[in-house]
């Protein structure tokens, strides 16, 4: 079994650099001027992250007593973190429309980790989820920096209110869960296999919070976040990977849906955003094959999968896909669930050991 110490984390946004990049050579300057801030501020904040894992980040008071530890912070559009404190565990909701939502989107996470799966917080061990909103000015991301979420506003132009697709919070705080147990490392397929995990979990978390089963939901990251102007509904398709955005200034949603087209590239940390559309289909099929409620039987052998310790940090697709039917197996026996995991994964192209 493989120990993880879960304490070297990454600096992970949900809008990929390749997005930001293509953006920032629009023509016009209300497009790239805002994408190019973005792209400089990620730069520092990714420097940051990486002082901070050398020098250590100081300890946070935890308990573990199955509620959570909620506080929103107010950049007022500046980026020292984490802000002037606007709303605690506890308060009630204010007129700030994105305190509120990002308020809802922690505990939204603390619930389905707890009820689905018996997680108290990110840690499991209670620790707070803290958050800063309105960061920067026309901010276009959304990260998780290790240790706190963090917020923009958007451009209005391309990107709204971060704080709009609760998928999106959840997708950023379970990256923390995967910091505090497989701790995957974040370049090429341990990388697009981290990105997998909070989309797969960030979705759960949406369809958890519409009660919706596998067959109603959308299976769309980051619905509502892109601007009217925008040809396109999402930041990415588990359902149909590469199907959701083609415009004309974002260019085309490039992830693969198996490893037919598998993308070789050493830009976005070895494609992490791009590749992990491979994984994320693999969960939707075996989802829907199963039916119901996603976080519960798919949702579960993921969960094992992560937090099993037997996911190594360097874990390729291959990797993850045989321990996802060793997991369907022990858990469920050699029914259904097994059959449908294992499925999955051979419509995808990845082989299981």
């Amino acid at each position: 079994m493989t120990t993880h110490g879960g304490f070297e984390p990454v600096f992970c946004t949900i809008v990929p650099p390749h997005v930001l990049d293509k953006l920032a050579q629009a023509e016009d300057p209300a497009l790239a001027g805002p994408a190019r801030r973005t792209l400089q501020r990620d730069a520092y904040e990714r420097t940051q992250r990486r002082l901070t894992t050398v020098i250590g980040a100081s300890a946070v008071a935890a308990v573990a007593d199955g509620k959570p530890q909620r506080t929103v912070y107010d950049a007022r559009h500046g980026t020292d973190l984490p802000g002037r404190k606007v709303r605690g565990e506890g308060e009630d909701p204010g007129r700030d429309a994105t305190v509120n939502r990002a308020y809802a989107g922690l505990g939204a996470t603390f619930e389905l980790l707890l009820t689905a799966y018996q997680r108290d917080s990110i840690d499991g061990n209670g620790l707070p989820l803290d958050a800063t909103v309105h960061y920067d000015r026309d901010y276009n991301n959304a990260f998780w920096n290790g240790e706190q979420m963090v917020f923009g506003d958007g451009d209005g132009e391309i990107f709204l209110d971060f704080t709009i697709p609760i998928d999106v919070i959840g997708h950023e705080l379970v990256h923390g869960v995967t910091q505090y147990t497989a701790n995957l490392t974040y370049f090429g397929q341990p990388g697009a296999l981290n990105e997998s995990v909070s989309d797969v979990f960030g979705s759960l978390i949406k369809q958890y919070t519409l009660g919706q089963t596998a067959a109603e939901a959308d299976w769309l990251i980051g619905a509502g976040l892109l601007a009217p102007r925008v040809t396109g509904v999402a930041l990415r398709s588990m359902k149909e990977p590469g199907t959701a955005y083609d415009d004309d200034v974002l260019g085309k949603d490039p992830q693969p849906a198996s490893m037919d087209d598998y993308v070789r590239t050493g830009r976005d940390n070895g494609g992490v955003h791009i590749n992990s559309g491979i994984p994320n289909h693999a969960f939707y099929l075996a989802a829907t094959a199963l039916g119901g409620h996603a976080w519960e039987r798919a949702g579960q052998v993921w969960y094992d999968v992560l937090t099993g310790g037997e996911l190594r940090e360097q874990a390729m697709f291959t990797d993850f896909a045989t321990l996802t039917v060793k997991a369907a197996r022990e858990r469920y026996g050699d029914g259904e669930e097994l059959d449908a995991v294992s499925k999955a994964w051979e419509q995808v192209g990845v082989r299981t050991l």
